[in-house]
């Protein structure tokens, strides 16, 4: 199973490159161009003259006798050009042992000092920012050059004016490290030495070149490549439609029907062609997110446990005994659960969505005979009597047991709610107290703050901001600023979850703009309202701010308010897969350099481990879990059980097939004023 997981992350993370790739291309490697087609006595004059000369005599007398040393070298190899003598050389597919080639000639020539190897090496470099050769990206992203003397001779020869803007560009952005400021400068001119050109015609597609070469060059992970996509771009020499970040430009976004189908690699074509068909059909009048999901049901869940346990089925006419064990097997599911001893386990599950499971495949059964009374010849070879028959997916039973389960759900976990709400409370407190205790702490320092001893880890080389300490009986390492910002979101998601009811779409699509005043016009008092934006339901709605809603807004925004005083405009990914506009969204947390909208996952992911600190379980004693939907549940429970109508608190929670009108004469009586929101906007 982890073996599945690993192929399918590297599918997508190889279908993630491609898809920028294919939007942005990058520039062709040349195979011939004036430089590199120039005599040796040309080639010899102009990078021994300015701005190829170095300061001292004794330096620049070595690179001349590099540079003969080279031209000497490549005139041995077979081609007509200094590019096509380099390729034929065998140092680009030695690597970072190209050098050996060189030493080897030197050897053979009885000319081993070692000056005379370096001075070849620095040769190379020269030629390079002189565009007579153009090495490969493989080449130079293993390493084979010196960083600081190619970056030094690229902006002194190349493009002075175009790395000089860069260097400025770098080292007026606070948010870059020095690291990342050489590696940025580093990589641009890795993009010139195999590209040509200067640092204005470098192109997207150069960018996700290079970056992917890193990736299949290097050991590991290279770092700091969203710092350099996000310079150039601020330079504005990227293309006009470039996407401001590094993440947009490699996400997928939509599948075709094709695409989504082809993802379960099914056998049979003429089966795989008909499921394409079909979504085809259905996409219209679908979303993105309905088209995944019904693609989900009838490829993954049908059709491919159809293929997998029954192989060489090629008619949607299945036998009783086919369609019986389909159904059977799709009964349970596999889930991972922890064991008593800590350890992972795979086990067997009912699934609770089975008649959910059925409902579309019935429904692919009744189209196909319905379409194929209009287009025989298309749809007509593929009617067949469906395997799942009315009963099996009768409604009502399954709706009074799907209300059953939400309600014990809702009664086990409204209880505890207050549990949660203090723990995540002081949580964050103690995060706070133990940052600030850190930062003022130098390294190797200990110091005691929220009940806990810590010491200040020395880090010399950790990103600024950072605050690393270690548990002196454990010697776990821990960064408090990043604790201290997990603390704060997951208090500010679980404040904002119950205080509303919203769905966890719309608490991440909060805005600067959501938040609005009324003017009551009786009393001419303003009310703080908070507009939640259409989602499930399309209908928009305003909710009044209590004043304990009104503090955690005015600390969200408090905390996410830059230097001059406004919110960030940050762009998200949403659940149709379609980048939005930037925003002033209020779910927003800097991660390295850059502003990123909360995901709904991240916002899961935080509740499990506020939970795992209450130590609350389920009646079977097992780890409580919460989803962000339950606190909707929650919210509209206790609006009932302290006094307000069901309908009208599903209204206010945006239930859907509810259409009531609140008409209160004065909203003020119900929640007033929170005049903390009103200065924090």
């Amino acid at each position: 199973m982890t073996a599945v997981i690993e192929r399918v992350q590297e599918s997508v993370w190889m279908k993630r490159r491609a898809a920028g790739r294919t939007r942005f291309p990058a520039r062709p490697a040349a195979e011939a161009w004036d430089a590199t087609q120039q005599p040796r006595d040309v080639v010899l004059a102009r990078l021994t003259a300015p701005p190829f000369v170095q300061h001292k005599p004794n330096s620049q007398k070595v690179r001349a006798s590099g540079l003969r040393l080279l031209l000497d070298w490549l005139e041995e190899q077979p081609g007509t050009t200094w590019q096509q003598r380099w390729l034929a050389s065998g140092a680009e597919q030695a690597g970072a042992d190209w050098r050996k080639v060189t030493a080897a000639w030197l050897r053979a020539r009885s000319e081993p000092a070692q000056w005379r190897q370096w001075a070849l090496s620095g040769a190379v470099i020269v030629a390079t920012c002189g565009d007579i050769i153009r090495p490969s990206l493989s080449w130079l992203a293993g390493g084979s050059t010196g960083r600081g003397a190619l970056v030094r001779n690229m902006a002194r020869s190349r493009d002075v004016e175009g790395f000089a803007r860069l260097r400025a560009m770098c080292d007026t952005d606070a948010d870059l490290s020095p690291a990342e400021t050489k590696r940025t400068l580093y990589r641009s001119a890795n993009i010139l030495a195999a590209k040509g050109g200067t640092l204005s015609d470098v192109a997207v597609g150069d960018v996700l070149e290079l970056l992917d070469t890193e990736n299949d060059v290097l050991v590991k992970r290279a770092a700091g490549t969203t710092a350099f996509y996000r310079t150039l771009h601020r330079m504005g020499i990227l293309e006009p439609d470039a996407p401001s970040s590094l993440r947009e430009l490699r996400t997928l976004g939509q599948l075709t029907p094709a695409e989504l189908v082809d993802r379960y690699q099914l056998t049979c074509r003429s089966v795989r062609d008909l499921l394409v068909a079909y979504l085809c059909e259905r996409q219209p009048t679908l979303d993105y997110a309905s088209v995944k999901s019904l693609a989900h049901y009838l490829v993954g869940l049908f059709w491919a446990d159809i293929e997998r346990h029954h192989p060489g089925i090629d008619s949607l006419n299945l036998p009783a005994e086919v369609a019986a064990a389909w159904k059977e097997r799709l009964r349970s599911k596999t889930t991972r659960v922890r064991t008593d001893s800590g350890t992972n386990s795979d086990v067997r599950v009912p699934r609770i969505s089975y008649r959910e499971s059925l409902m579309p495949v019935r429904a692919l059964y009744l189209d196909l005979a319905c379409w194929a009374v209009e287009d025989p010849a298309r749809w007509g070879p593929w009617v067949a009597p469906s395997p799942v028959s009315a009963q099996e997916i009768e409604v009502r039973k399954a709706k009074r047991r799907h209300k059953s389960r939400m309600d014990a759900r809702t009664r086990e976990r409204l209880p505890v709610l207050p549990k949660l709400i203090h723990s995540v409370d002081q949580h964050r407190k103690d995060a706070e107290a133990l940052l600030h205790a850190g930062r003022n702490a130098g390294p190797g320092d200990t110091f005691t703050a929220a009940g806990q001893t810590l010491v200040r880890a020395d880090t010399p080389h950790a990103r600024a901001g950072k605050v690393w300490v270690e548990d002196p009986d454990t010697g776990q390492r821990e960064d408090l600023v990043l604790a201290e910002d997990y603390a704060f979101w997951t208090w500010a998601a679980v404040e904002v979850l119950r205080a509303t009811g919203v769905r966890i779409e719309e608490l991440l699509e909060l805005s600067h703009h959501s938040l609005v005043q009324y003017r009551l016009p009786t009393t001419g008092e303003l009310v703080p309202l908070l507009q939640i934006a259409p989602s499930k339901t399309d209908t928009e709605r305003l909710l009044l701010v209590s004043p304990e809603l009104a503090d955690v807004l005015a600390a969200i925004i408090g905390r996410i308010r830059n230097e001059s005083g406004a919110i960030p405009l940050v762009t998200a990914y949403d659940h149709e897969c379609v980048w939005r506009d930037p925003a002033p969204l209020l779910f927003q947390r800097r991660v390295n350099i850059e502003h990123r909208a909360l995901t709904p996952d991240f916002v899961r992911k935080l509740l499990s481990k506020a939970l795992a600190r209450t130590d609350l379980t389920e009646p079977d004693g097992s780890p409580l879990r919460y989803t962000p939907h339950d606190f909707r549940r929650l919210f509209i429970t206790d609006a009932v059980l302290n006094g307000l109508p069901p309908h009208i608190a599903q209204v206010i929670a945006g239930h859907r097939d509810i259409n009531v009108t609140l008409g209160y004469k004065n909203p003020r009586e119900l929640h007033p004023t929170g005049e903390k929101l009103r200065v924090a906007c």
